[in-house]
């Protein structure tokens, strides 16, 4: 009896082949610079980002949202001399503000740019009322 289906193209088996497909498809991914990353959120967090997360320019979305409350400390000169001793190279927005706000003293005005002065009003906005108490 003559077999059904579709054609042998292969000696692998399907559970090889399928193997072998889904590491070809992580290498593809590994070289386009993408990486997965699995996260524990509410329910409703999840299904948000799951209606959302094929829609055209949803990475850069996502990266604006994130840099409003994750700064990558080596971006502001003067955080970064205040971050001396951390090792992390993100750091929270309202942690952020805090470091700058105790160690105000050290902050050399004469030497802000203005990214980090835009910077520094934001987070005093959002963090501290408008104010940062120095």
């Amino acid at each position: 009896m003559p077999e059904t289906g579709r054609p042998k193209t292969s000696d692998l088996s399907r559970k090889a082949q399928l193997r072998r497909a889904k590491r070809a498809q992580r290498e593809r991914e590994r070289r386009a610079g993408l990486v997965n990353v699995q996260l524990l959120l509410p329910q409703p967090v999840a299904d948000k980002l799951k209606s959302i997360r094929g829609l055209p320019g949803f990475a850069e979305q996502l990266d604006t949202a994130l840099d409003r409350v994750v700064l990558r400390i080596r971006d502001y000169p003067q955080l970064s001399d205040l971050a001396w001793n951390r090792t992390d190279e993100f750091i929270p927005a309202n942690e952020a503000f805090r470091l700058y706000e105790r160690n105000w003293r050290f902050v050399e005005l004469d030497r802000l740019d203005g990214r980090e002065r835009k910077l520094i009003d934001r987070l005093a906005s959002e963090y501290g009322g408008g104010v940062i108490n120095a």
